[in-house]
């Protein structure tokens, strides 16, 4: 053999090796992509997410590969591990403007060993690029048991999930219990705070009955926003909730002569949330980064103990 055919066949075994070991880009037409190989861990899609991303491929073309796999009984075709947004956009600028530019992708081709390392390698992409709720998390873990990847949930959380805090793998998994009882029914679930998301875990267990009646409730109410869904989760919770022994705004005045300096407005600052007290007009404001959907529900909690 000359040198040269020698140097052409070293060369070549090393793209062959580079390719088996997920080294080397491949461009590969978009119809060749299956992008539900494996069940997808993002509920929602933002589209001015997607439209950025968009513009962006326009611009300076696809700077990051997205991953897949050969599929073994689909000769020619692959099936996506990680990359959905960036296989989105270039569909969608492919049907929009004709463009070859766009009708194919560039992919590094992995062979995961096993089913449970394509999950995990896309939950790693993910858990890097964007910031997936409890909700979609546990989602993930539940698919990923019912398509036979795992076992069990136990086993889930641990291979999806090994990587994070126990405490968040166990709020993961207390969220489980939400895509059990309302996954399809609810509609915005990527909003449920982590205390609300809590809080309802809490009352499916302590009443095998609450679920269903929750449920109900939200279909009864087919369009509805995302505030006004949370607003119907909040107030379940609520009403499910045990009822203590009402607790007093103020303690009780002290006797003898009124402190004049009673009635002045006053302003403190706990626990990062800044408060405003307005005595001759009844009136109380309060403002911080703790005050958002779960810090309401508290509050709503606190008056309606009160008012027992």
């Amino acid at each position: 053999m000359s040198t040269k055919g020698r140097q052409a066949k070293a060369e070549a075994m090393t793209i062959e090796s580079a390719r088996a070991q997920g080294l080397l880009i491949e461009a590969i037409p978009l119809a060749a992509i299956d992008a539900d190989y494996l069940v997808r861990d993002r509920l929602v899609q933002d589209e001015d997410e997607l439209t950025s991303l968009m513009t962006s491929l326009s611009a300076r073309g696809q700077q990051m590969p997205i991953e897949v796999t050969r599929l073994s009984d689909q000769p020619g075709r692959y099936g996506l591990i990680s990359g959905w947004r960036r296989l989105a956009a270039m569909r969608k600028l492919s049907a929009e403007t004709r463009d070859p530019r766009f009708g194919e992708i560039r992919a590094l081709v992995i062979m995961p060993d096993s089913a449970q390392d394509a999950y995990v390698a896309m939950i790693e992409e993910n858990e890097i690029r964007v910031n997936l709720s409890h909700y979609e998390r546990a989602r993930i873990a539940l698919r990923a048991v019912h398509e036979g990847v795992f076992p069990d949930q136990r086993s889930a959380l641990r291979g999806l999930y090994g990587a994070t805090t126990r405490s968040k793998r166990s709020k993961v998994g207390t969220f489980m219990s939400l895509v059990n009882s309302f996954d399809g029914v609810l509609q915005h679930p990527t909003a449920i705070s982590e205390k609300l998301g809590l809080s309802l875990a809490r009352e499916i267990l302590r009443d095998e009955k609450f679920a269903e009646k929750l449920s109900d409730k939200l279909r009864k109410a087919p369009l509805r926003t995302a505030p006004e869904e949370i607003r119907i989760l909040t107030q379940a919770v609520l009403a499910a909730g045990p009822k203590p022994p009402a607790v007093p705004l103020v303690p009780p005045a002290s006797p003898g002569r009124a402190d004049p300096s009673a009635r002045a407005p006053r302003r403190e600052t706990v626990g990062g949330l800044s408060l405003r007290y307005n005595p001759e007009k009844a009136r109380i404001d309060l403002a911080g980064e703790q005050v958002d959907e779960a810090f309401f529900a508290d509050l709503l909690d606190w008056i309606s103990r009160r008012s027992v």
